[in-house]
C-alpha cells in the first residue's frame, strides 16, 4: 500500500472505503495496486492542488487581487482577442460570472473590451497598458511558487512527471 505523510487533517484523507464497489480494482490495472491505493495518489492530487491555490492566494494578496481576478489577467495575457464566451470556457465558470468579472477589471482599467474581428456581436478582451505591471509581479510569484515546488527534481524527473499527469488529464477528459 502507498503511504503519505501529511499535515492535513484526517478529514483531507478520509474517505468511505465500504461503499459499495470503492474496493474493486479498475479494469486493466495491474495487480499490484489496489483501488484504495489509487484513492490515496487521487486524494493527495486533491490536496496539492489546494495547497499550490491556498500558497498562491496567500502571496497575491499582498497585490489586492483575488483568485478570480488574477485567473482573468492570465487567461487574457495569453489569449489576448478572446471572447468573453472562450473566457469562460477556460476559466470553466459562467459567461455571465465572467461577463461580471471582466466589467470590474474594465472598471480598474485592467482589462478593456474592444470589437471582433470575426464576430460583430462579440467583444475581444485585452489587458491595457496599467495591467502589465500587475502581470510582471503575478509572474514573479508564479515563478518562485514553481522553484519551490520542484526544488530538488531533475529535468527528466519534471518530464516524467509531466507526462504522467497529461495521461490522467487525457484519461479524465476522456469520459
Amino acid at each position: 500500500m502507498l503511504t503519505f505523510e501529511s499535515n492535513f487533517a484526517a478529514k483531507d484523507l478520509a474517505i468511505v472505503d465500504s461503499a459499495q464497489g470503492m474496493n474493486e480494482r479498475p479494469a486493466g490495472l495491474d495487480a499490484g495496486k489496489s483501488a484504495s491505493d489509487l484513492r490515496q495518489i487521487g486524494r493527495r492530487l486533491t490536496i496539492i492542488a489546494r495547497m499550490l491555490r491556498s500558497n498562491f492566494d496567500r502571496q497575491v494578496v499582498k497585490l489586492s487581487v483575488t483568485r478570480s481576478q488574477w485567473s482573468m489577467i492570465a487567461v487574457v495575457s495569453q489569449k489576448p482577442g478572446a471572447s468573453q464566451r472562450s473566457i469562460s470556457e477556460m476559466l470553466e465558470m459562467s459567461e455571465a460570472s465572467a461577463g461580471r468579472l471582466i466589467d470590474r477589471l474594465c472598471a480598474d482599467g485592467l482589462l478593456e473590451r474592444r470589437e471582433h474581428s470575426n464576430d460583430r456581436r462579440a467583444r475581444a478582451v485585452y489587458l491595457t497598458p496599467a495591467a502589465e505591471p500587475l502581470l510582471k509581479q503575478l509572474g514573479l510569484i508564479a515563478q518562485a511558487s514553481d522553484q519551490r515546488m520542484f526544488k530538488g527534481f531533475s529535468e527528466d524527473e519534471i518530464d516524467t512527471l509531466g507526462g504522467l499527469l497529461n495521461r490522467i488529464y487525457d484519461n479524465i477528459s476522456r469520459g
